[in-house]
Parts: structure tokens; C-alpha cells; sequence
């Protein structure tokens, strides 16, 4: 019994010294450079839990144990901070959408229209995922959806759409600039102009279920450093104004 109670002591200071954080999958590498800095400075685990936004929204909802979120857009942080969910949200980092391809393409795009030359175009699912939300947002502001739409096979995440063209499955891809960056793969056939894309902005906030309020808010903050600054504009992420 006494073992079973140290075990269990045990199993709670663990877990009191570390911190869950969804993230949207596009943060991956910088969440997890992020977090080796906190852990680095402050001795607290992070322990990103990456997916799409609108499948860790509803993880909070289902009352995951989750004590920091950070979204890939407003929407799905709208959904969880009236819900009462999450508090103290700030905006914290923008993005760009691109247009990209595979290495040994000649494909050349010079605009949105130009996706009408691809069989199979990947984006985020349109309904749910922010990447595809945008996606479609974009080319439905442009005119192009309804010629546009019928080529594009929704992803699960946006590294799910980047992977369709990596492996040879998708023509094109509308994905982050950011996730371009960390692939090998693919090249980046367009930038879609800022006067043209959505803004995409990723908000974070303290989930309000934590069990550590005081150690979420201090790496919610911490996100906002220099240090951390640094770190997410190195992997072509832009910072938020409020």
C-alpha cells in the first residue's frame, strides 16, 4: 500500500512539473524548439499535442487535459472561449498561404487562376481545417471556387495536404509558407499576396481547466518573448499586432 501511494505521489509531481499544449500542426518544430527553451529556463516539460485546430477545439470541449491552446485561427478559439473554456487570449503569430509543388515540377503559377492547370490540388479540409477554411476563402473571394473547388481533396491538417504532394498524390498544394519551409520536397510555386489571403492569425489562451493556472499563464507569456520571437520568425512566422 505504501508503495502504491509513493507511486502515485509520484505519478503527481510528474505531471504538476509538466505542461500539455495544442498546438496547431503547422507550429510543430516551433512549438517543440519553443518548448525545449522553456524547459531549458523554467525546468517545466512541455508536451505539444499537435492536430488540426478544429480537432483539438473539440479535444478541450470533450474536456481533454489540456492547459495551453494555441489555434491556427480565431474561429476555432471564438468556439472554445465562449464556451468559457479558455481565458486570456492574445494574439500571437500570422502566416501566408502558398502554392506549392513538387521539386521537379515546371508547373508555373503566377496566380490563382493558374490552379485551373492541376488535375489534383490538396488543401485542409475547407469545412473544418483553418488551412482549407482559408484556402477556400481565397479563391472564393477571387472568383475561383466553383471552378477551382471540384480539383481540391481536403486533408485531415495541413501537413496531411503538404504530404499528398510529397508523396506524389496531389499535383499542387495550398498550404502555410511556413510548412513549405520545412520540406524537402516541395517548392513554392506562388505566394498568395496579402491584399488577396484571408488574414490568418493564431491566437493562443490558458485553457481554464488546468490544474497548473499559474505555470500556463507564465509559458502563454513566454510565447510572446523575445527568445520565443526569435524562434517562430526564424521558421517564417510573422507576429501578431493586437
Amino acid at each position: 500500500m505504501k508503495s502504491l501511494f509513493l507511486l502515485l505521489f509520484a505519478s503527481l509531481a510528474a505531471a504538476a512539473g509538466e505542461l500539455r499544449v495544442a498546438a496547431a500542426a503547422s507550429l510543430a518544430e516551433s512549438v517543440k524548439e519553443v518548448g525545449a527553451a522553456y524547459e531549458k529556463a523554467n525546468g517545466t516539460k512541455i508536451t505539444p499535442v499537435l492536430a488540426a485546430s478544429n480537432v483539438l477545439a473539440r479535444q478541450i470541449e470533450e474536456g481533454a487535459p489540456i492547459d495551453v491552446f494555441i489555434s491556427a485561427d480565431e474561429a476555432n478559439m471564438k468556439k472554445v472561449e465562449e464556451a468559457k473554456l479558455v481565458n486570456n487570449v492574445t494574439k500571437l503569430l500570422t502566416n501566408a498561404l502558398v502554392v506549392v509543388v513538387p521539386n521537379e515540377s515546371e508547373a508555373k503559377v503566377s496566380g490563382g487562376s493558374d490552379l485551373a492547370n492541376f488535375k489534383r490540388i490538396s488543401i485542409g479540409d475547407p469545412v473544418a481545417v483553418p488551412a482549407g477554411v482559408y484556402a477556400k476563402n481565397w479563391l472564393t473571394k477571387q472568383g475561383l471556387w466553383e471552378s477551382i473547388g471540384p480539383k481540391c481533396v481536403g486533408s485531415e491538417n495541413v501537413r496531411a495536404a503538404l504530404a499528398a504532394v510529397e508523396a506524389g498524390n496531389a499535383d499542387a498544394a495550398i498550404v502555410y509558407k511556413t510548412d513549405a519551409a520545412v520540406s524537402k520536397k516541395v517548392k513554392v510555386a506562388w505566394t498568395v499576396p496579402a491584399g488577396e489571403a484571408p488574414a490568418i492569425i493564431y491566437p493562443v489562451a490558458v485553457c481554464t481547466a488546468t490544474k497548473q493556472a499559474d505555470e500556463a499563464k507564465k509559458f502563454a507569456d513566454f510565447l510572446k518573448s523575445e527568445e520565443a520571437s526569435k524562434i517562430f520568425t526564424a521558421r517564417g512566422f510573422g507576429l501578431a499586432k493586437e
